[in-house]
Protein backbone atom coordinates (compact mmCIF):
# COMPACT_ATOMS: atom_id res chain seq x y z
CA UNK A 1 0.00 0.00 0.00
CA UNK A 2 2.98 2.27 1.08
CA UNK A 3 4.39 2.19 -2.96
CA UNK A 4 1.04 2.48 -4.25
CA UNK A 5 1.01 5.80 -2.43
CA UNK A 6 4.44 6.78 -3.49
CA UNK A 7 3.76 5.82 -7.27
CA UNK A 8 0.79 7.66 -6.93
CA UNK A 9 2.58 10.59 -5.56
CA UNK A 10 5.50 10.86 -8.08
CA UNK A 11 2.65 10.80 -11.23
CA UNK A 12 0.40 14.18 -9.23
CA UNK A 13 3.59 15.73 -9.19
CA UNK A 14 4.74 14.44 -12.86
CA UNK A 15 1.28 16.06 -14.00
CA UNK A 16 1.40 19.05 -11.97
CA UNK A 17 4.59 19.94 -14.00
CA UNK A 18 3.37 19.46 -17.07
CA UNK A 19 0.55 21.72 -16.34
CA UNK A 20 2.82 24.10 -15.23
CA UNK A 21 5.22 23.74 -18.13
CA UNK A 22 1.87 23.68 -20.64
CA UNK A 23 0.29 27.24 -18.92
CA UNK A 24 4.16 28.73 -18.99
CA UNK A 25 4.17 32.22 -21.25
CA UNK A 26 6.10 32.21 -24.55
CA UNK A 27 7.46 35.30 -23.37
CA UNK A 28 7.72 37.15 -20.07
CA UNK A 29 6.00 40.70 -20.10
CA UNK A 30 8.62 43.64 -19.82
CA UNK A 31 11.42 40.86 -21.46
CA UNK A 32 13.71 42.19 -23.98
CA UNK A 33 13.32 40.25 -27.20
CA UNK A 34 15.79 40.37 -29.94
CA UNK A 35 14.74 39.31 -33.75
CA UNK A 36 16.20 35.76 -33.28
CA UNK A 37 14.10 34.72 -30.14
CA UNK A 38 11.16 36.32 -32.02
CA UNK A 39 11.36 33.85 -34.99
CA UNK A 40 12.04 31.32 -32.60
CA UNK A 41 8.62 32.08 -30.72
CA UNK A 42 7.12 31.94 -34.13
CA UNK A 43 8.48 28.69 -35.30
CA UNK A 44 6.92 27.19 -31.96
CA UNK A 45 3.55 28.05 -32.19
CA UNK A 46 2.50 29.93 -34.96
CA UNK A 47 -0.65 28.35 -36.31
CA UNK A 48 0.44 28.13 -40.33
CA UNK A 49 3.15 26.69 -39.38
CA UNK A 50 1.42 24.12 -37.14
CA UNK A 51 -1.23 23.56 -40.04
CA UNK A 52 1.91 22.58 -42.61
CA UNK A 53 2.81 20.19 -40.15
CA UNK A 54 0.30 18.25 -39.35
CA UNK A 55 -0.20 18.36 -43.66
CA UNK A 56 3.54 16.94 -44.13
CA UNK A 57 2.09 14.46 -41.19
CA UNK A 58 -1.27 13.39 -43.04
CA UNK A 59 0.94 12.73 -45.99
CA UNK A 60 3.69 10.58 -44.51
CA UNK A 61 0.35 8.46 -43.34
CA UNK A 62 -1.03 7.98 -46.77
CA UNK A 63 2.66 6.88 -47.49
CA UNK A 64 1.86 4.25 -45.11
CA UNK A 65 -1.32 3.32 -46.17
CA UNK A 66 0.48 2.85 -49.68
CA UNK A 67 2.89 0.26 -47.91
CA UNK A 68 0.11 -1.69 -46.49
CA UNK A 69 -0.01 -4.58 -49.99
CA UNK A 70 3.59 -5.51 -48.63
CA UNK A 71 2.27 -6.87 -45.81
CA UNK A 72 -0.32 -10.14 -45.08
CA UNK A 73 -3.88 -8.99 -44.05
CA UNK A 74 -4.94 -10.54 -41.22
CA UNK A 75 -9.18 -11.29 -40.46
CA UNK A 76 -10.70 -12.87 -37.61
CA UNK A 77 -14.40 -13.63 -37.03
CA UNK A 78 -16.85 -15.03 -34.68
CA UNK A 79 -20.84 -15.31 -34.46
CA UNK A 80 -23.41 -16.82 -32.99
CA UNK A 81 -26.68 -17.19 -34.50
CA UNK A 82 -30.17 -18.93 -33.74
CA UNK A 83 -32.61 -19.79 -35.32
CA UNK A 84 -36.29 -20.78 -35.02
CA UNK A 85 -38.20 -22.86 -37.59
CA UNK A 86 -41.74 -21.57 -37.90
CA UNK A 87 -43.56 -23.94 -40.02
CA UNK A 88 -42.20 -27.39 -40.82
CA UNK A 89 -42.40 -28.26 -44.54
CA UNK A 90 -40.02 -31.55 -43.97
CA UNK A 91 -37.04 -30.10 -45.60
CA UNK A 92 -34.00 -31.86 -44.19
CA UNK A 93 -32.25 -28.21 -44.37
CA UNK A 94 -34.65 -27.10 -41.65
CA UNK A 95 -34.82 -28.75 -38.99
CA UNK A 96 -37.72 -28.67 -36.60
CA UNK A 97 -37.28 -26.56 -33.53
CA UNK A 98 -34.73 -24.48 -32.38
CA UNK A 99 -31.29 -24.38 -33.77
CA UNK A 100 -28.05 -22.83 -33.23
CA UNK A 101 -24.97 -22.38 -35.14
CA UNK A 102 -21.47 -21.08 -34.05
CA UNK A 103 -19.12 -19.58 -36.34
CA UNK A 104 -14.95 -18.46 -35.39
CA UNK A 105 -12.51 -18.10 -38.66
CA UNK A 106 -9.36 -16.73 -38.95
CA UNK A 107 -8.45 -15.79 -41.99
CA UNK A 108 -4.97 -14.40 -44.08
CA UNK A 109 -4.24 -12.96 -47.20
CA UNK A 110 -1.33 -11.81 -49.52
CA UNK A 111 -0.88 -9.69 -52.70
CA UNK A 112 1.41 -11.89 -54.19
CA UNK A 113 1.92 -9.87 -57.26
CA UNK A 114 0.22 -6.76 -58.71
CA UNK A 115 2.12 -6.00 -61.82
CA UNK A 116 3.64 -2.73 -60.18
CA UNK A 117 0.85 -1.14 -58.42
CA UNK A 118 1.86 -0.81 -55.51
CA UNK A 119 5.37 0.22 -56.08
CA UNK A 120 4.55 3.17 -58.34
CA UNK A 121 1.53 4.21 -55.60
CA UNK A 122 3.99 4.07 -52.91
CA UNK A 123 6.79 6.36 -55.65
CA UNK A 124 3.63 8.67 -56.03
CA UNK A 125 2.99 8.96 -51.82
CA UNK A 126 6.83 9.53 -51.79
CA UNK A 127 6.52 12.74 -53.82
CA UNK A 128 3.87 13.70 -52.09
CA UNK A 129 5.23 13.73 -48.68
CA UNK A 130 8.62 15.23 -50.31
CA UNK A 131 6.28 18.30 -51.83
CA UNK A 132 4.36 18.64 -48.54
CA UNK A 133 7.40 18.99 -46.09
CA UNK A 134 8.74 22.26 -48.93
CA UNK A 135 5.67 23.60 -48.72
CA UNK A 136 6.18 23.79 -44.88
CA UNK A 137 9.55 25.10 -45.86
CA UNK A 138 7.77 27.84 -48.28
CA UNK A 139 5.59 28.82 -45.07
CA UNK A 140 7.89 29.14 -42.83
CA UNK A 141 10.77 31.34 -45.12
CA UNK A 142 7.57 33.28 -45.70
CA UNK A 143 6.06 33.51 -41.97
CA UNK A 144 9.92 34.32 -40.85
CA UNK A 145 10.12 36.75 -44.15
CA UNK A 146 6.55 39.01 -42.55
CA UNK A 147 8.11 38.65 -38.64
CA UNK A 148 11.26 40.19 -40.28
CA UNK A 149 9.21 42.91 -42.02
CA UNK A 150 7.04 43.33 -38.75
CA UNK A 151 9.89 43.58 -36.77
CA UNK A 152 11.86 46.56 -38.46
CA UNK A 153 8.37 48.26 -38.70
CA UNK A 154 8.30 48.53 -34.82
CA UNK A 155 11.55 49.55 -34.97
CA UNK A 156 10.32 52.68 -37.40
CA UNK A 157 7.25 53.50 -35.62
CA UNK A 158 9.38 53.83 -32.79
CA UNK A 159 12.15 56.39 -33.84
CA UNK A 160 9.36 57.84 -36.26
CA UNK A 161 7.50 58.57 -32.70
CA UNK A 162 10.94 59.65 -30.96
CA UNK A 163 11.36 62.11 -34.01
CA UNK A 164 8.33 63.79 -33.72
CA UNK A 165 8.31 63.72 -29.96
CA UNK A 166 11.68 66.08 -30.31
CA UNK A 167 9.60 67.94 -32.76
CA UNK A 168 6.96 68.89 -30.63
CA UNK A 169 9.94 69.85 -28.36
CA UNK A 170 11.55 72.08 -30.62
CA UNK A 171 8.28 74.35 -30.93
CA UNK A 172 7.48 74.14 -27.52
CA UNK A 173 11.13 75.86 -27.33
CA UNK A 174 10.01 77.99 -29.60
CA UNK A 175 7.37 79.30 -28.50
CA UNK A 176 8.84 80.05 -25.68
CA UNK A 177 11.01 81.88 -27.63
CA UNK A 178 8.54 83.77 -29.46
CA UNK A 179 6.87 84.82 -25.75
CA UNK A 180 9.43 86.09 -24.85
CA UNK A 181 10.33 88.60 -27.62
CA UNK A 182 6.86 89.65 -27.80
CA UNK A 183 6.69 90.35 -24.29
CA UNK A 184 9.83 92.72 -24.81
CA UNK A 185 8.39 94.38 -27.51
CA UNK A 186 10.89 92.80 -29.82
CA UNK A 187 7.95 90.69 -32.53
CA UNK A 188 4.45 90.77 -33.27
CA UNK A 189 1.76 88.90 -31.47
CA UNK A 190 2.08 86.58 -35.20
CA UNK A 191 5.18 85.10 -34.10
CA UNK A 192 3.41 84.05 -30.86
CA UNK A 193 0.21 82.88 -32.88
CA UNK A 194 2.54 81.01 -35.84
CA UNK A 195 4.37 79.46 -33.02
CA UNK A 196 1.08 77.73 -31.14
CA UNK A 197 -0.06 77.04 -34.15
CA UNK A 198 3.20 75.14 -35.10
CA UNK A 199 3.14 73.28 -31.91
CA UNK A 200 -0.70 72.06 -32.56
CA UNK A 201 0.14 70.45 -35.61
CA UNK A 202 3.21 68.92 -34.24
CA UNK A 203 1.21 67.55 -31.39
CA UNK A 204 -1.23 66.23 -34.33
CA UNK A 205 1.29 64.13 -35.85
CA UNK A 206 2.58 62.57 -32.37
CA UNK A 207 -0.78 61.27 -31.56
CA UNK A 208 -0.71 59.79 -35.24
CA UNK A 209 3.38 58.29 -34.35
CA UNK A 210 2.08 56.65 -31.30
CA UNK A 211 -1.12 54.85 -33.14
CA UNK A 212 1.40 54.13 -36.06
CA UNK A 213 3.74 52.54 -33.14
CA UNK A 214 0.62 51.04 -31.30
CA UNK A 215 -0.30 49.01 -34.80
CA UNK A 216 3.41 48.07 -35.55
CA UNK A 217 3.06 45.85 -32.79
CA UNK A 218 -0.16 44.40 -32.99
CA UNK A 219 1.61 43.29 -36.68
CA UNK A 220 4.12 42.07 -34.71
CA UNK A 221 2.37 39.97 -32.18
CA UNK A 222 0.31 38.82 -35.06
CA UNK A 223 3.78 37.64 -37.09
CA UNK A 224 4.63 35.61 -34.25
CA UNK A 225 1.51 33.89 -33.85
CA UNK A 226 0.77 35.48 -30.32
CA UNK A 227 -2.55 36.86 -28.78
CA UNK A 228 -1.66 37.53 -24.99
CA UNK A 229 -1.83 41.34 -23.53
CA UNK A 230 1.59 41.19 -21.94
CA UNK A 231 4.15 43.54 -23.20
CA UNK A 232 7.65 43.33 -24.35
CA UNK A 233 10.56 45.17 -25.53
CA UNK A 234 12.69 44.56 -28.60
CA UNK A 235 16.40 44.99 -29.54
CA UNK A 236 16.90 47.95 -31.87
CA UNK A 237 18.67 46.58 -34.96
CA UNK A 238 17.59 49.31 -37.39
CA UNK A 239 21.17 50.21 -38.68
CA UNK A 240 22.87 50.07 -41.81
CA UNK A 241 24.92 47.02 -42.37
CA UNK A 242 25.71 46.15 -46.51
CA UNK A 243 24.25 42.89 -47.69
CA UNK A 244 27.03 42.35 -50.11
CA UNK A 245 25.22 40.09 -53.22
CA UNK A 246 24.66 40.16 -57.16
CA UNK A 247 22.08 39.55 -58.62
CA UNK A 248 23.03 36.49 -60.87
CA UNK A 249 24.43 34.42 -57.30
CA UNK A 250 20.81 35.85 -55.89
CA UNK A 251 18.98 34.04 -58.88
CA UNK A 252 20.74 30.66 -58.55
CA UNK A 253 20.52 30.83 -55.13
CA UNK A 254 16.61 31.11 -55.95
CA UNK A 255 16.43 28.53 -58.95
CA UNK A 256 18.11 26.13 -56.30
CA UNK A 257 16.35 27.14 -53.21
CA UNK A 258 12.95 28.12 -52.75
CA UNK A 259 10.75 25.48 -51.76
CA UNK A 260 7.82 26.35 -53.68
CA UNK A 261 10.02 25.83 -56.54
CA UNK A 262 10.67 22.50 -55.44
CA UNK A 263 7.34 21.54 -54.06
CA UNK A 264 6.01 21.88 -57.64
CA UNK A 265 9.33 19.92 -58.99
CA UNK A 266 8.02 16.86 -56.59
CA UNK A 267 4.57 17.37 -57.67
CA UNK A 268 5.51 17.07 -61.29
CA UNK A 269 7.85 13.71 -60.22
CA UNK A 270 4.37 12.73 -58.47
CA UNK A 271 2.30 13.29 -61.30
CA UNK A 272 4.63 10.96 -63.77
CA UNK A 273 4.37 8.11 -61.11
CA UNK A 274 0.56 8.67 -61.08
CA UNK A 275 0.50 8.13 -65.08
CA UNK A 276 2.15 4.86 -64.34
CA UNK A 277 0.32 4.02 -61.58
CA UNK A 278 -2.82 4.22 -63.63
CA UNK A 279 -1.61 2.35 -66.44
CA UNK A 280 -1.12 -0.60 -63.98
CA UNK A 281 -4.93 -1.06 -63.81
CA UNK A 282 -4.74 -2.75 -67.58
CA UNK A 283 -2.74 -5.50 -65.46
CA UNK A 284 -4.56 -7.92 -63.03
CA UNK A 285 -3.65 -8.73 -58.98
CA UNK A 286 -2.33 -12.03 -58.11
CA UNK A 287 -3.34 -12.40 -54.93
CA UNK A 288 -3.38 -15.90 -51.79
CA UNK A 289 -5.81 -16.44 -49.61
CA UNK A 290 -5.96 -19.17 -46.23
CA UNK A 291 -9.13 -19.51 -43.94
CA UNK A 292 -9.34 -21.47 -40.99
CA UNK A 293 -12.64 -22.30 -39.84
CA UNK A 294 -14.79 -23.55 -36.57
CA UNK A 295 -18.31 -24.10 -37.36
CA UNK A 296 -21.13 -26.07 -35.86
CA UNK A 297 -24.54 -26.15 -33.77
CA UNK A 298 -22.98 -28.12 -31.16
CA UNK A 299 -19.75 -28.11 -29.39
CA UNK A 300 -16.63 -29.12 -30.04
CA UNK A 301 -17.52 -27.23 -33.64
CA UNK A 302 -16.28 -28.54 -36.89
CA UNK A 303 -13.19 -27.60 -38.57
CA UNK A 304 -11.85 -27.01 -41.79
CA UNK A 305 -9.63 -25.01 -44.06
CA UNK A 306 -8.93 -23.46 -47.80
CA UNK A 307 -6.13 -21.71 -48.97
CA UNK A 308 -5.94 -20.90 -52.72
CA UNK A 309 -4.32 -18.48 -54.95
CA UNK A 310 -7.04 -15.58 -57.05
CA UNK A 311 -6.21 -13.64 -59.78
CA UNK A 312 -8.51 -10.09 -60.65
CA UNK A 313 -8.66 -8.14 -63.51
CA UNK A 314 -11.39 -6.22 -64.98
CA UNK A 315 -11.92 -6.72 -68.44
CA UNK A 316 -14.19 -3.69 -68.97
CA UNK A 317 -15.25 -1.22 -66.71
CA UNK A 318 -16.59 2.05 -68.64
CA UNK A 319 -13.26 3.36 -69.74
CA UNK A 320 -12.52 4.09 -65.95
CA UNK A 321 -8.38 2.98 -66.62
CA UNK A 322 -8.57 4.83 -69.98
CA UNK A 323 -9.97 8.16 -68.18
CA UNK A 324 -7.62 7.62 -65.24
CA UNK A 325 -4.45 7.60 -67.62
CA UNK A 326 -5.47 10.97 -68.93
CA UNK A 327 -6.69 12.64 -65.50
CA UNK A 328 -3.08 12.22 -64.82
CA UNK A 329 -1.20 12.69 -67.52
CA UNK A 330 -3.67 16.25 -67.67
CA UNK A 331 -2.60 16.71 -64.25
CA UNK A 332 1.44 15.91 -64.94
CA UNK A 333 1.06 18.96 -67.59
CA UNK A 334 -0.17 21.28 -65.80
CA UNK A 335 2.44 21.03 -62.97
CA UNK A 336 4.78 21.77 -66.18
CA UNK A 337 3.16 25.00 -67.08
CA UNK A 338 3.24 25.81 -63.06
CA UNK A 339 6.74 25.48 -62.74
CA UNK A 340 7.67 27.41 -65.57
CA UNK A 341 5.51 30.26 -64.19
CA UNK A 342 6.68 29.97 -60.93
CA UNK A 343 10.31 30.33 -62.47
CA UNK A 344 8.91 33.99 -63.91
CA UNK A 345 7.67 34.39 -60.39
CA UNK A 346 10.72 34.15 -59.17
CA UNK A 347 12.73 36.42 -61.50
CA UNK A 348 10.72 39.13 -60.81
CA UNK A 349 10.32 38.71 -57.15
CA UNK A 350 14.43 38.54 -57.21
CA UNK A 351 15.06 41.30 -59.13
CA UNK A 352 12.22 43.44 -58.07
CA UNK A 353 14.33 42.76 -54.35
CA UNK A 354 17.16 43.67 -55.24
CA UNK A 355 16.17 46.77 -56.80
CA UNK A 356 14.90 47.98 -53.80
CA UNK A 357 17.90 47.46 -51.91
CA UNK A 358 19.60 49.32 -54.13
CA UNK A 359 17.79 51.81 -54.05
CA UNK A 360 17.46 52.20 -50.02
CA UNK A 361 21.51 51.89 -50.01
CA UNK A 362 21.70 54.88 -52.00
CA UNK A 363 19.04 56.59 -50.21
CA UNK A 364 20.38 56.12 -47.01
CA UNK A 365 23.64 57.64 -48.02
CA UNK A 366 21.64 60.94 -49.70
CA UNK A 367 19.28 61.30 -45.56
CA UNK A 368 22.39 61.29 -43.75
CA UNK A 369 23.78 64.39 -45.53
CA UNK A 370 20.52 65.92 -45.57
CA UNK A 371 20.08 65.31 -41.65
CA UNK A 372 23.70 67.10 -40.99
CA UNK A 373 22.71 70.01 -43.59
CA UNK A 374 19.01 70.12 -42.09
CA UNK A 375 20.51 69.84 -38.61
CA UNK A 376 23.03 72.68 -39.37
CA UNK A 377 20.15 74.72 -41.06
CA UNK A 378 17.77 74.67 -38.43
CA UNK A 379 20.38 75.41 -35.46
CA UNK A 380 21.33 78.63 -37.96
CA UNK A 381 17.25 79.66 -37.66
CA UNK A 382 16.94 79.41 -34.23
CA UNK A 383 20.17 81.34 -33.63
CA UNK A 384 18.73 84.00 -36.27
CA UNK A 385 15.30 84.02 -34.51
CA UNK A 386 16.48 85.09 -30.82
CA UNK A 387 18.80 87.31 -32.61
CA UNK A 388 15.78 88.81 -34.42
CA UNK A 389 17.42 88.20 -37.83
CA UNK A 390 14.21 85.87 -38.97
CA UNK A 391 11.03 85.29 -38.87
CA UNK A 392 8.62 82.59 -37.61
CA UNK A 393 8.27 81.04 -41.50
CA UNK A 394 12.06 80.51 -41.53
CA UNK A 395 12.37 78.68 -38.28
CA UNK A 396 9.12 76.53 -39.11
CA UNK A 397 11.18 75.37 -42.38
CA UNK A 398 14.25 74.52 -41.16
CA UNK A 399 11.99 72.30 -38.28
CA UNK A 400 10.41 70.70 -41.12
CA UNK A 401 13.52 70.58 -43.03
CA UNK A 402 15.10 68.51 -40.31
CA UNK A 403 11.63 66.78 -39.38
CA UNK A 404 11.61 65.23 -43.18
CA UNK A 405 15.30 64.10 -42.84
CA UNK A 406 15.27 62.57 -39.97
CA UNK A 407 12.28 60.61 -40.88
CA UNK A 408 13.23 59.83 -45.10
CA UNK A 409 16.50 58.12 -42.87
CA UNK A 410 14.27 56.23 -40.66
CA UNK A 411 11.98 54.67 -43.57
CA UNK A 412 15.22 54.53 -45.86
CA UNK A 413 16.84 52.15 -42.89
CA UNK A 414 13.43 50.66 -42.91
CA UNK A 415 13.23 49.87 -46.78
CA UNK A 416 16.59 48.16 -46.65
CA UNK A 417 16.30 46.32 -44.03
CA UNK A 418 12.83 44.47 -45.53
CA UNK A 419 14.56 45.13 -48.96
CA UNK A 420 16.83 42.49 -47.82
CA UNK A 421 14.68 40.37 -45.86
CA UNK A 422 12.52 40.32 -49.21
CA UNK A 423 15.58 39.23 -51.02
CA UNK A 424 16.14 36.06 -48.51
CA UNK A 425 13.19 35.25 -48.50
CA UNK A 426 13.20 35.26 -52.96
CA UNK A 427 16.22 33.12 -52.22
CA UNK A 428 14.97 30.70 -50.37
CA UNK A 429 16.48 31.30 -46.98
CA UNK A 430 15.10 31.90 -43.78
Amino acid sequence: MRYHNICFAVILLLAAFSFAAADEPVFKAGESLNLERCIEIALAQHPSIMSSRYTVRAKESQLGQAKAPYYPKVDTQASFNRYVVEKNTLDPYFPVGLHNESIGSASLSQTIYDFGKTPTDVKTKEFNVESSRFDLEDVTTTIISNLKTSYYGVLKAKRSQDVNLEIVEQYGQHLGQAKVLFEAGKKPKYDVTKAELDLSNARLDLITAENDLKVAWVRLYNAMGVSTADQFTINDTLSFEEYAITLENALDRAYQNRPDLRSLIAQKSSAEASVDRAKRDYFPTISGSARYNFQGSQYPLGQVWNAGVSMNMNIFEGMLTRNKVEESIARKRSVEAQIESKRLDIFLDVKQSYLNLLKAKETISNTEVQIKQATENLELANLRYSSGLADPLEVTDATVGYSKAKLANISALYDYKTAQANIERAMGNR
